[in-house]
Order: C-alpha cells, then structure tokens, then sequence
C-alpha cells in the first residue's frame, strides 16, 4: 500500500489548449468520454457562460505518464464541472482505463489542500468515475456524500440493420412508424439531407433556431441572446472538430424538421430538434429523428442517445431510462489515506 503523500504524483494546472492537446495526442490514454468532456465543448461553455468562477483545469501525472484530467471550476469554496445541466446532458472526469483510485486520490488531496469545502458533481451517469471512484473514496476517507437522482436519459442500442431495428419495436409502434412514413411519402417529394462541416452548418443555422424556438414555447423560452450565442459557437466549432451532424428532412425542397446532432466514439447524441408548425400533422420531427436513427445504422454507430429528458416519443422509438444523478461531497472532514 501507498500513501499518496510518497508517490510521484503531480497535479498541475492546465488550459484549454493543453487539454485539446492531451485529446488530440494518440499517446495518452484517457478515456474522453461523454462527448461534453471534450476540451473543444468545455471551452465554448465557459467563454459563453463563465461568470465569477475560478478555472480549476488541473492534470494528474504519475511521472510522466497523464493518469486522468479533472475539468472544474471554484465559487464560494465549491468545486463544481466546468459546465451545466441546461446544456451539458452529462459530465465527468476524464480518466485512464485502471488509473481511477490513484487519480481520485490525487484529486481529493489536491481539492483539499486547496482549501475547497464541498464538490458539487453533475450531471452523472451511473458508470461515470464520480459516483464510482470519487464518492466511493471519498466516504472511505470520512467525507458525508450525498447522490440524489435528477433525471433521465434515453438511448438505444443500435443493430446492424434497419429491419432489425424495427424489429425491437412493439407491433404498434412499428406499424405507427411505418404509417407516418409512408403518409410523408405520399405528401410530395421526400429528402433527407445532412450538414457537416463548420461553413454548411453555419449556413443553416438560422433555419434551424427559427425552427427550434417556434416549435415549442418552453424552447422559444430557452433560446435567451446567450443562449444562441453559444449554440451558434459550439455548433460551429464541433463541426469544425468534425464531431456535429446539422440534418434537415425536405418535402418538395423545403426543410420541414432538423436535428442538430453530435456523432462521436461510435454514438448518435440527439442534442436539438425543431420543425415547421404548419407541417406538424406529418409527424415531420419523428420522421427526421427516424431518418438520423436509419442514417446512423447505415454508417455502423453503435448507440444512438436521445439524451435527457422523458418525452414519450424517445420510449415509442425503442429508447430504454437510464437515471441521471447529481452528487454532493462534503471535504469539511477529509482524511488523507492509502491506496491500492
């Protein structure tokens, strides 16, 4: 057994600069997931959104070797994801596969030393190193942890086939997406187009959030001058990172629904959706979603995410819950310990 205080490890600040670089360094092992880790997407954010926050970006190193990136901020002696709920499904450390006892050590020393009272992590998943590594730790070394479920997010494990897709639907529900289907084919002249790079997807952009704001009041009331700012920046700089899907479903030429979508790892990640009102008795939202779930079969991703919330037409379309939590963690009586 090892104390922390007699091994190598360093914890050193970093930048967003020098995360993009650990990201885009084939040599260093971290496993950067979800796609809201990303340094491209936290840099957006805090540009964006930062407000009366210290940037507490810190690596921990074991000699030479990156054991894991914590991406945090400080207020008022809480530590939170560099981040937020409204915007970022899901957040997390960013660790090396075996690497996540040494590293949350490391960590939780560190946040101790620094003098931070409390972290306040979310939004989690259920495998995420927080509540897995972190918390679990941190109880061992005295500390009250509080985990709380917040919400949900839906997802779908992707077949090979789009008939095997629809195969995993209930008998009603696959001949409701056959029906809709076939009633947007008989109404004209049916494309389904996609958007990749940052200049095409800047081009549609404003179809889009006119699209997104009108489709649904508590969207209209989402989409503040801020708000759009940052949905402007990001989608643009994730295209650019060649990580953002912008597709819009076409009747007759005209867009009639877009999907704004991240595609990385191997997942789909459904982030935004609008359609035009005056087409809404043809489903055209569910066709275009229908359409980025066939396309993403087509193209052998994995898993497609509907991300969070509970909406009925995420269960209709085969999505299964998984329960989103947000964890507390009181540092006031933190031990220093061993590690395996």
């Amino acid at each position: 057994m090892l104390r922390a205080t007699e091994t190598a490890w360093t914890v050193t600040p970093e930048s967003f600069e020098s995360a993009a670089a650990l990201w885009a360094d084939p040599s260093v092992s971290l496993e950067w997931n979800p796609v809201f880790v990303l340094p491209v997407w936290l840099a957006v954010w805090w540009r964006s959104f930062a407000v009366d926050a210290r940037l507490d970006l810190t690596a921990v190193r074991e000699g030479d070797r990156v054991l894991g990136l914590s991406p945090l901020m400080v207020k008022d002696g809480t530590a939170s994801f560099i981040g937020s709920t409204d915007v970022c499904d899901y957040l997390d450390f960013v660790v090396a596969a075996g690497s996540e006892p040494r590293f949350c050590a490391a960590l939780l020393d560190h946040l101790a030393d620094q003098g931070i009272l409390r972290l306040d992590l979310r939004p989690l998943r259920p495998e995420s190193v927080a509540l897995i590594h972190l918390s679990t730790l941190a109880r061992e070394r005295g500390c009250e942890v509080c985990v709380t479920q917040e919400d949900v997010t839906l997802e779908l494990d992707l077949p090979s086939t789009w008939d095997a897709y629809l195969a995993t639907l209930d008998a009603k529900q696959r001949h409701e997406v056959r029906r809709k289907q076939r009633r947007m084919e008989e109404a004209g002249d049916l494309e389904y187009r996609v958007a990749t790079t940052g200049v095409a997807v800047d081009a549609l952009m404003d179809a889009f959030l006119t699209m997104f704001s009108t489709s649904r009041q508590d969207k209209a009331a989402f989409l503040t001058p801020k708000m759009e700012s940052f949905m402007r920046s990001v989608s643009h700089e994730m295209a650019a990172a060649g990580l953002l899907t912008l597709a819009a479903t076409e009747l007759d030429g005209v867009p009639v629904a877009m999907i704004l979508c991240m595609d990385y790892g191997g997942t789909v990640y459904l982030y935004n959706s609008g359609f035009d009102l005056r087409y809404g008795h043809l489903s055209p939202g569910l066709i275009c979603k229908l359409s980025c779930i066939r396309d993403s079969i087509g193209s052998g991703k994995r898993r497609f995410e509907f991300l969070k919330g509970n909406e009925a037409y995420k269960h209709r379309l085969g999505g299964r819950e998984v329960p989103i939590y947000g964890c507390q963690i009181d540092l006031s009586r933190y031990q220093r310990g061993d590690v395996g």
